[in-house]
């Protein structure tokens, strides 16, 4: 039985067990070959965002495909690119708090870092009482009609949909979080700045509910579309080879802060030689200039992409410690 199948099996009996709850595991987790590492929680159940499909389809419909990054068998690395169904990976807790997180990890708008800065931090997250939504969002170079707000329609509809599905979950709807990694980051604080831009129109009574966060936590964060400070494989892959200024601007968080922003949570490594630290302190700026409530934490090494894995044993380490004591005080806890 190939690892597909598998996934297939897996999700029928996912479904099964759900029973009556009106939660359906729809397209299943993404699987290399191999099984998953033994021991680690996968998800509960998938959630595709969008009931007809995803919306603006390309010519050529991208083929998604799986690739394991790790050689060693007790930790998965997977990056998925390709997307053409976006979803929701469903992480719950024995004992629900009553708080979600949206998690969005990143991989440079080429592939979706779905271990790593996904399911790892899902678990964390449903350790300690929240109910973790990891979401696959499309890609922008695929030729999805929405452009660079693509993935933005995806964040959206998936604040949405989470909040409109609630009582499944035993949540309470306004207590939903966002949390994004470097590029991931981006689309955190994008979505956390442009909740109110209309990126698709209305499917479904999901359509009719707000999309800002109560908070949001770019962690490392690709920010600004500007040459100076760009990620320039984010950038191009975002907004092709020779974006004008305007898309830039557009494109770029910190040049869109409303004075209704939610709460922002900052944390980068000074050290970090693939996204600038200058990223997050644009951001940190532009939210202070605005009012909005913000904190920073910087440190003075981690490099980049370190999650949860690769803070280990540094002082970095501490931070989802550090997130989860200043979520207390922005009403998620």
């Amino acid at each position: 039985m190939n690892s597909d199948r598998r996934s297939l099996l897996g999700a029928g009996l996912a479904v099964s067990l759900l029973g009556g709850a009106r939660l359906a595991a729809q397209t299943p987790p993404p699987s290399a070959s191999g099984a998953p590492p033994p021991g680690l929680p996968q998800p509960n159940e998938t959630i595709d965002l969008w009931p007809e499909g995803a919306p603006g389809l390309p010519a050529r419909l991208p083929v998604e495909q799986v690739e394991e990054r790790s050689s060693d068998p007790l930790i998965a690395d997977r990056a998925v690119r390709g997307v053409v169904v976006p979803r929701l990976s469903v992480f719950r807790p024995d004992r629900p708090n009553g708080a979600a997180v949206l998690l969005i990890p990143g991989g440079g708008y080429r592939h979706v870092v779905v271990d790593k800065e996904g399911y790892e931090m899902a678990r964390w997250l449903s350790a300690r009482g929240f109910t973790a939504f990891v979401l696959f969002y499309r890609l922008p170079y695929d030729g999805w009609a929405a452009g660079p707000d693509v993935c933005l329609s995806d964040a959206q509809r998936a604040m949405r949909l989470i909040r409109h599905r609630h009582a499944d979950f035993a949540l309470d709807p306004e207590r939903v979080a966002a949390m994004g990694f470097s590029a991931g980051g981006h689309l955190c604080a994008d979505l956390s700045t442009r909740f109110a831009h209309r990126t698709y129109d209305p499917v479904d009574d999901a359509d009719q509910l707000g999309a800002r966060p109560i908070c949001a936590a770019p962690i490392y964060p690709v920010i600004a579309m500007q040459t100076s400070h760009a990620h320039a494989g984010s950038r191009e892959r975002l907004l092709g080879p020779s974006p004008t200024g305007a898309l830039e601007d557009a494109h770029s968080p910190h040049r869109n802060v409303p004075r209704d922003a939610p709460p922002f949570f900052i944390l980068h490594a000074e050290d970090d030689d693939v996204v600038s630290v200058d990223n997050s302190l644009l951001l940190r700026a532009a939210l202070k200039a605005r009012e909005v409530p913000v904190e920073t934490h910087l440190f003075r090494h981690g490099g980049h992409g370190f999650g949860l894995r690769k803070a280990s044993g540094k002082p970095v380490a501490a931070w989802p410690d550090l997130w989860r004591e200043w979520a207390r005080g922005t009403g998620l806890t």
